[in-house]
């Protein structure tokens, strides 16, 4: 498979995967957290002359463990489900480490140390896309964890405050800062 397709190809096999009905979360995470994930790890591999195609491909696999398998360690079952995705579509083998790397690291709950710029863009991508989807964060809050709503405010806001402190670049500052001081606003 030529390079020129790998993308559009890892896109169509997660879409497929939030499609099933196996999938915890349905189709949801596709639309309101891989695609805009997708959109804001892009626009950071661009302004920091990153890897595009790594970055793009990891975005849109940095959950697949959690799509397949469910949350817990879902940054291992997504390597591990990467790999062996991309070995399937002939993906070269330097690439396909520098993917798993970045699949690894990208949770901001767990520390694995990201060494390189496609890790921490991966990470910090992640983190900008929930200022994307702030009814997905309140849908968490009371189906999942049966929270009242003065709960969910307060737990929704530590969670944007989280992902801000956790942002490796003042690039990925600059982007959401609009997003960032209207969620204040709202809920602080």
């Amino acid at each position: 498979m030529k390079n020129e397709n790998i993308v559009e190809e890892i896109r169509k096999f997660v879409e497929g995967e939030c499609k099933k009905p196996a999938s915890k979360y349905g189709y949801e995470p596709y639309e309101f957290h891989f695609v805009p994930m997708v959109k804001y790890a892009k626009i950071l591999a661009e302004k920091l002359n990153a890897e595009i195609e790594v970055v793009e491909i990891a975005a849109w696999l940095h959950d697949i463990g959690s799509i397949i398998n469910g949350r817990k360690e879902h940054h291992i079952t997504g390597a591990k489900i990467a790999e062996k995705k991309l070995i399937e579509l002939n993906y070269p083998k330097e690439k396909i480490g520098k993917i798993k790397k970045c699949i690894f690291n990208h949770r901001g709950s767990v520390n694995n140390g990201k060494t390189t710029i496609e890790e921490k863009i991966i990470a910090d991508a992640d983190s900008l896309s929930t200022f994307d989807n702030l009814p997905g964060i309140f849908k968490a809050a009371f189906i999942y964890e049966n929270q009242t709503q003065g709960e969910a405010k307060k737990t929704t806001l530590k969670k944007l405050e989280g992902h801000w402190n956790k942002l490796s670049f003042p690039e990925s500052r600059k982007l959401i800062k609009p997003k960032y001081d209207a969620a204040i606003l709202l809920f602080g």
